[in-house]
């Protein structure tokens, strides 16, 4: 799929415009086909949409790709005028690469139900398997994880600005590579040696450098509710990213059951204005 496709609708209609555009793809990422790892978060998210319009045939969704920051900015001067007034590139945007998928209430009012996220980052486990080695000097068997994240956390803070108003935040983050191993494993390498991979490794892990956007809460689960906390006596909402870590990739199946429940869970929440 093209990424300038975007999808409206409702119903029936929705769903079998994203099956003629995905050639079928997205109805079957529940089933056998969801066992391969090179289907794009986008496609996942895009069979997840079909089915939000199957199970809710009178709600109007769609699917964009991109959210400019003049967007997020007017919905912050609306909260606040001292709010949304900086913006130098009147052309920024951001682009979460499973999309920003939105229901019409019954104000007239596009509210998120999802927004999906896939990262990779470590390549180790695949190096080893065939042999070869990393480095400089190409005699090393792990390279010290990179930091490709910044993008990551401008993209749930610019969606916490859009959605500072709300009571959810249906934010999911998939990552995958050996730099989010959440337990230690070893590798059977061709030339019969056997390679550890220490998962809580100062040098392999950057699981810490992310969970930053989740407040540091427990890892792989659905935080799409936001909680309230009680700073000096006064109450303050939170809206905390759902974050999900493994080495292996992440299956179709398996980050389309996330998402789903993720969506589900918004419009449990906003159900009164649908």
């Amino acid at each position: 799929m093209g990424a300038a496709v975007e999808f409206k609708g409702k119903g029936q209609a929705l769903r079998l415009g994203i099956q003629q555009e995905l050639g079928g793809g997205p109805l079957t990422i529940f089933g056998e086909a969801a066992q391969r790892h090179d289907l794009s978060i986008r496609v996942v998210s895009a069979g997840v949409l079909a089915v939000l319009a199957e199970e809710f045939p009178s709600l109007e969704f769609r699917q964009r790709n991109s959210l400019t920051k003049q967007e997020i900015h007017k919905k912050l001067s609306t909260i606040d005028p001292r709010l949304g007034k900086t913006l130098f590139v009147r052309s920024s945007s951001i682009k979460p690469d499973g999309a920003i998928t939105e229901v019409k209430d019954r104000h007239g009012r596009w509210r998120v139900v999802l927004v999906g996220e896939s990262k990779h980052q470590g390549n180790d486990i695949e190096k080893i398997t065939v042999g070869e080695k990393q480095g400089k000097k190409k005699d090393q068997d792990f390279m010290v994880a990179g930091n490709a994240l910044e993008r990551v956390h401008k993209n749930i803070l610019e969606i916490r600005n859009l959605m500072i108003d709300e009571r959810h935040f249906p934010y999911a983050v998939f990552l995958q590579g050996s730099n989010f191993a959440t337990e230690s494993f070893q590798i059977d390498c061709r030339d019969g040696r056997v390679v550890k991979v220490i998962h809580d490794s100062g040098m392999l892990n950057r699981i810490d450098r992310v969970t930053a956007s989740n407040l540091g809460r427990e890892i792989n689960k659905n935080y799409c509710e936001n909680i309230t906390i009680s700073v000096g006596g006064s109450p303050q909402m939170l809206q905390i990213a759902s974050l999900y870590f493994q080495a292996a990739p992440w299956e179709a199946k398996e980050m389309g059951e996330i998402m789903l429940d993720i969506a589900r869970t918004s419009l449990r929440i906003i159900g009164n204005d649908l």
